[in-house]
């Protein structure tokens, strides 16, 4: 799958597809249905992020030489 920003960018490009006049309802349809997958993705991935910063926020003070590991997205086909 791609990365976050490149399916932002993508979900971004659906709503301004949608909003033409000139797109068939057929094609509206298709890119609607891609949209509201990619929005419940990219909802997944922040909800992700925001639990891991809710656990880097309550932890303990970590030692100056430790660096927090932040694998924040997971890629996933």
């Amino acid at each position: 799958m791609k990365n976050f920003e490149e399916r932002l960018e993508r979900l971004e490009s659906l709503g301004e597809q949608i909003r033409k006049t000139d797109i068939s309802l057929d094609d509206a349809l298709k890119a609607f249905e891609e949209g509201i997958r990619l929005a419940r993705s990219l909802e997944k991935d922040l909800e992700k992020v925001e639990s891991r910063i809710e656990v880097l926020m309550n932890a303990p003070e970590a030692k100056a030489s430790e660096s927090p590991e932040l694998s924040l997205f997971d890629q996933e086909d």
